[in-house]
Formats: C-alpha cells, sequence, structure tokens
C-alpha cells in the first residue's frame, strides 16, 4: 500500500498516478473521505474513553446524590464507549477494503499507457534468416513432439487443456536450464530457496494478487490456501511482520517453484502449445533493499536477466513497460521479449518489477534506519518460466533435420551433448 502520509497531504499524486494506470481517479477520493471518517471516529471513541477514566477516579470520590449521578454517567458512557468502538472498527475495516485497492504510485519516468504503448529500450542480437538458410523454421510444438519432449495430447488427457508432459529431452533440457540459473544466481550472489507453493491469503493480499490479479489465482477452499503464481509470493512473505537489520541489506534470494495460473480471461490465445499454461516451473530473484536504493536495484535485475537470455543465445528487446500495463504493485516494470521465428514477433520471457515500499507496507517488513523504523524496498524478476524458455531454445536453435542445438552455456548439465537429436518411430 502507498504511504497514508502521501494521500493526505498530496491526492493529486494518487490521483495522477490512478489515471496513468487506467484505474479509478474517484476511488482516491472515496479514500480520504474513508480516512477522515475513520480518524474521527477514533477522535470519539478516545474523547469518551478519557471521560470515562476520569469519572472512574471521581466516583471513588464522591459521595450520596454525586456518587448516584456519576454512577449512572458511568453507566451511559459504558454504552457509549462499545457503540463508538463498534463504529471505529467498521470505519477502520471499510478504510482498508478501499485503500488496499490502490495501487502502487507509478514513478514518473514509466510510458504512460496501456499494453501497447511500452517503450522498446534496446534490441540485443539478430533473428536468424531462416529463407537465406533454405527451410522454413517449425513451431515449437512441432519440434517438440519430433523431439520426444513434449506431450500435449496426454496432458490434456490426464489434466485437461493447457497442461503438458515435458518428456525425455524436455525434461533434461529443463533441468540444464535449471541448473544454468542457480549456477547464476549464486554467481551473483542470491541465496536459494524452494518456498512453499501454497500460502495463506494474508500473503498474497500482503503481495497484491488477490486484486487487480485474483482470477487468475487458484484456491483451495476447504484449506483457505491459494496456490501461488510464482514464488515472489512466498519470497516476499518470508520477512513479513518482521525488523530487518538495514546493515546487511539487500537481502536477495532466488526461489524455485512451481507457478500456477488460471489464465482467466485467456481463452482462444497461444492455444497451441506450452506458452501459456496453467503450470510451470520457474527460478525468480527477490530483493529486499532500502527504498533509497531501490532503482539501481532494478537496474541489476534487469542487467542480469539479459546476462541470462544473452547467454542462451536468443534474440530479445527489452521493453519499459507502460503505467496501464503495470500490476497492482509494480511502481515500475522491464520486460524482455524473445523473437519467436514462426510467429515473426517478440513475445514475454522474463519481467522485473520495482515495488518500492509498496507490499513491505503490506507485509509489515520494515528496517531501522537512521530517523527511526520504516519500510524497506521490495524487488522481483522473472529469470528463467522455463516452459517459454524451452520454446525460445527450441524455435531459435533448431536446425533444418529437425534437431535443436544446445547452446554452449548449458551443455555441461547436458553430458556435453551439442544438439538435441529427433527420436526414432
Amino acid at each position: 500500500m502507498i504511504d497514508p502520509a502521501v494521500l493526505r497531504n498530496d491526492p493529486d499524486r494518487v490521483r495522477d498516478s490512478q489515471r496513468r494506470r487506467g484505474e479509478s481517479v474517484e476511488l482516491v477520493d472515496q479514500v480520504v473521505a474513508a480516512d477522515a471518517e475513520r480518524r474521527a471516529t477514533i477522535a470519539t471513541f478516545e474523547s469518551l474513553r478519557a471521560e470515562q477514566k476520569s469519572i472512574g477516579k471521581d466516583v471513588a470520590r464522591a459521595q450520596g446524590e454525586e456518587k448516584a449521578a456519576l454512577l449512572e454517567r458511568t453507566k451511559a458512557l459504558s454504552g457509549q464507549v462499545k457503540q463508538a468502538q463498534a463504529q471505529v472498527d467498521e470505519a477502520a475495516t471499510s478504510y482498508d477494503e478501499l485503500y488496499k485497492q490502490l495501487g502502487n504510485l507509478v514513478l514518473d519516468v514509466v510510458p504512460t499507457g496501456g499494453e501497447d504503448d511500452g517503450v522498446v529500450l534496446e534490441t540485443i542480437g539478430t533473428p536468424r534468416d531462416f529463407a537465406a538458410e533454405g527451410f522454413t523454421p517449425r513451431d515449437h510444438l512441432e519440434l517438440g513432439e519430433m523431439l520426444g519432449a513434449i506431450d500435449m495430447a496426454r496432458g490434456a488427457k490426464v489434466s485437461g487443456s493447457r497442461f503438458y508432459y515435458l518428456t525425455g529431452q524436455g525434461a533434461l533440457l529443463e533441468f540444464a536450464l535449471s541448473q544454468f540459473a542457480l549456477s547464476k544466481a549464486l554467481e551473483w550472489g542470491f541465496i536459494p530457496m524452494i518456498p512453499p507453493s501454497l500460502v495463506k491469503p494474508s500473503a498474497m493480499e500482503g503481495t497484491g494478487f488477490l486484486g487487480q490479479a485474483a482470477q487468475d489465482v487458484y484456491h483451495l477452499p476447504d484449506d483457505d490456501l491459494y496456490l501461488v503464481g510464482t514464488a515472489e509470493v512466498p519470497l516476499a512473505a518470508y520477512h513479513s511482520d518482521e525488523i530487518l537489520d538495514v546493515s546487511g541489506l539487500p537481502l536477495r534470494y532466488a526461489g524455485f517453484s512451481p507457478a500456477f495460473r488460471r489464465e482467466a480471461g485467456s481463452y482462444g490465445k497461444d492455444t497451441r502449445g506450452i506458452f501459456r499454461v496453467h503450470w510451470f516451473d520457474k527460478w525468480e530473484l527477490f530483493v529486499y533493499c532500502d527504498p533509497a536504493e531501490a532503482e539501481s536495484e532494478h537496474a541489476k535485475l534487469l542487467a542480469w536477466e539479459k546476462e541470462f537470455i544473452t547467454a542462451l543465445e536468443i534474440p530479445f528487446q527489452v521493453l519499459d513497460v507502460a503505467s496501464g500495463d503495470l500490476g497492482l504493485s509494480a511502481a515500475r516494470k522491464f520486460d524482455c521479449y524473445g523473437w519467436l521465428p514462426t510467429q515473426e514477433r517478440y513475445r514475454e520471457i522474463t519481467s522485473t518489477s520495482n515495488c518500492t515500499d509498496f507490499q513491505a507496507r503490506r507485509l509489515g517488513i520494515r528496517g531501522r534506519f537512521e530517523g527511526g523504523t520504516r519500510p524497506v524496498a521490495t524487488l522481483n524478476g522473472t529469470l528463467c518460466a522455463m516452459t517459454r524458455m524451452i520454446i525460445m531454445l527450441l524455435e531459435n536453435h533448431q536446425q533444418a533435420d529437425g534437431s535443436v542445438r544446445i547452446p554452449e552455456v548449458l551443455r555441461p548439465y547436458l553430458g556435453g551433448r551439442e544438439a538435441l537429436t529427433p527420436v526414432q518411430g
């Protein structure tokens, strides 16, 4: 959540952020009004409680009719205090519900607009000219089936649409990617973690995934637990309700977990293959830092993602995501889009978001800084979403005979082999 002081002292800044997000500007006025109502009820309650305490002292000293009158007033005050407390609770609940709907404050440098208004910051690598090489590229599913690497039919049979099996060389390729991702995370100083994939509502809400993203989340009502759509959630909640030692910041974690997504609203989109699925494995980078260092940490996360993609020899672009396409918690976001030869366009494969102190406020994560205790900043970045990275490797490194060249950085994790080869029969 955003700093309440900003909301009270500079509501126009919040209105502008909401406008740039394409979200309700009127919500700001509703939150301001709810905050005023909440503080008014608290003032009334505290006034009544003060009178109640004062009269309690007077009763002990009073005699006769004076004492009887004070006792009568005490009785009336008791009911008024209970009623005032109920009003405080009701006003606080109303305020919290509205307040949590406000998105993080969009940074001024973020381009304004919607999904199609992101700004390409750079293009790295050159897509292959398959026509010049004398063959038409196959898509990842055709290649995956030739390699015995992807089985969509049995995935659908067992689990339904948008599920799959990675088999044989496909499974080996994921393990190789995972080992390479881990090696890079360790090289960069991240602490590896395998977090839980089921979390409490407080963790999901604290990271901002029960707002605009709630429709994509799987919920187990009998247990009141959520399947995470990214390791960002348990990594963010790891230090919830803690005060961190700021001398140890930044804290950098690399989490490996499955990611579950309902893909609500994606009917008819990317129905072929494993680009948009209900489950995939993913390495996620997560950082806690001093808010003053958040932008520099964001730049580092992007640099590490670029290094990883470049090592896999995938042509890609870096996109500065527009304000209307940011998630609830992000103040700024960079996406990396890999080149997909069979679609002749760039598609999203990684992202990194600066959430400033938004998630930390919701999760109660603070640090003891000079001048007092205050929220830290959190940032996240996808290092390797397995299915999309496998797609990019298959399509960009395919050969005319259906084999797929393995980038040099992955060969040590595949026994030194140089290519994935089609299976017989």
